[in-house]
């Protein structure tokens, strides 16, 4: 019986012995696993993050040895890039700024060229006064492409360069600078804009983006095709939403993506100008709008437009001059309301030109010079509200700068936008003050040699004829 006792306790004193050491090998396995997990895990991430930039500096060296040296950065990680960085500080955060104050933390200023990877490519940002300069002063290293060429179009002025370019600028700058357009400019935008304001008035409270985008739109679609707004020009106004949302989509091109749907619009776009100009030339149909301007404009040699040219530029004279015009009058607007001297100054001059009119609250292109605090709140708004951030440009070449190669084929983002909000450039620049532009500033805000704003060509005009007296 004893020994039957003593059998049973060495019997439980060894089960337990056994289910210790099992316990014990357990938990030695898990720490094990767990050490290997959060060693592993953080160098894996490490590696994917440089593995991109790895990559593009092999291909560098293999081509080019060690003679040269892409601009300092990152390319971010494979296939994404800094794509989702770039989203990130423009949507979320609302300060697109940082992106590349960021850079600059990280890189130093140096040359104020940086690499990256945006939208599924290897790509350079220019963003210094001086570098800037010498990406816009050297076309024949640095080609003109949009991200999408598409999308703008493949015959549209900014997709195309050399003689090709000049004569499309030329051909365009005509047709929107005619005399005639310009007293359409004055007969329809204004009274639409001042029954605006009055109904607006009579709303109460209004959503202003919603309402400047409504009656931008439909001064836009009157001056360039003639059309009423109609179901159609609504419909029209959603296409048009649509591309601009792929410009700045990820290019993936399959269903429920962005950029497929805006493809899709792009083709109604299409087929809505192809339909109207077909419908002009069938009955000989003359418009005074930009439309009528596209296809009857010679060039130098006699010759007119394509069909697919008209389109083309049709489609990007809308995307330049529609949403930049919209934002910088609800900018305008915001800034002013905030700002109750400017307005109060803005509102002076104004009703001193209505006055010495008789009353007439209609502006005509001989009251320009005379506008002088309302072209600099102009040039200020413009400033502020950054309605062309960046200028695409492409390397055609090897171009050397600042010590840095800018590899052929790379897009190049001319980044305007962080000049515009450069403390070093402009006394407290985050500050809305239309007296800055009583000295001369260091750029110019209107013209970039590549972006036109339509909807306010009359007013450029008289910007530099102002700066210049």
């Amino acid at each position: 019986m004893c020994r039957l006792r003593t059998s049973q306790a060495c019997n439980a004193r060894g089960t337990s012995k056994s289910m210790a050491i099992a316990v014990g090998v357990g938990v030695g396995e898990w720490a094990w696993w767990l050490a290997l997990t959060l060693g592993a895990v953080p160098l894996l991430c490490l590696a994917v993050w440089h593995s991109a930039d790895a990559w593009y500096h092999a291909a560098f060296f293999l081509r080019h040895g060690g003679r040269r040296r892409l601009p300092p950065g990152h390319m971010g990680l494979p296939f994404l890039g800094e794509t989702l960085s770039f989203v990130w500080h423009f949507k979320l955060a609302r300060r697109p700024d940082d992106f590349i104050a960021a850079k600059r933390r990280a890189h130093g200023s140096g040359a104020g060229i940086y690499r990256t990877h945006l939208f599924g490519s290897p790509a350079v940002i220019a963003c210094s006064p001086a570098a800037n300069k010498f990406v816009f002063q050297s076309a024949d290293n640095f080609g003109i492409r949009w991200p999408v060429p598409e999308l703008i179009g493949h015959k549209s002025m900014v997709n195309v360069e050399g003689a090709s370019h000049a004569r499309l600028r030329g051909i365009i700058l005509t047709a929107i600078n005619r005399p005639s357009s310009l007293r359409t400019i004055a007969a329809v935008v204004q009274p639409r804009v001042v029954a605006a304001l009055a109904a607006w008035a009579d709303m109460g409270t209004i959503v202003a983006s919603t309402e400047i985008k409504k009656v931008t739109f439909a001064n836009i679609f009157k001056m360039f095709i003639s059309m009423e707004p109609s179901p159609l020009t609504e419909q029209i106004d959603q296409w048009f939403g649509s591309l601009m949302a792929g410009l700045r989509a990820f290019p993936l091109d399959f269903p429920g993506t962005t950029f497929h749907h805006a493809r899709k619009c792009r083709r109604k776009l299409n087929a809505v100008f192809r339909h109207e100009l077909e419908a002009r030339k069938k009955v000989d149909k003359k418009c005074d709008d930009l439309m009528s301007g596209l296809m009857c404009t010679e060039d130098e040699q006699g010759k007119r437009l394509s069909d697919e040219e008209v389109v083309d530029n049709m489609v990007n004279l809308v995307v330049a001059g529609y949403e930049s015009t919209a934002s910088a009058i609800m900018w305008a607007t915001y800034h002013l309301a905030k700002s109750p001297a400017a307005l109060a100054k803005l509102r002076e001059e104004n009703v001193a030109v209505s006055e010495s009119k008789g009353g007439s609250l209609m502006i005509t292109h001989d009251d320009l010079p005379r506008m002088k605090y309302t072209a600099k709140v102009v040039e200020e708004t413009i400033r502020m509200a950054n309605v062309a951030p960046m200028v695409h440009r492409v390397a055609n070449r090897d171009v050397e700068y600042g010590g840095y190669t800018i590899p052929a084929g790379w897009p190049v983002l001319v980044w305007v936008r962080s000049l515009h909000t450069d403390p070093v450039y402009y006394q407290d620049p985050l500050t809305f003050n239309p007296d800055r532009w009583d000295v001369s500033c260091c750029f110019s805000l209107i013209d970039h040699g590549c972006n036109f704003i339509t909807y306010s060509s009359i007013v450029n005009e008289e910007l530099d004829e102002c700066r210049n007296q």
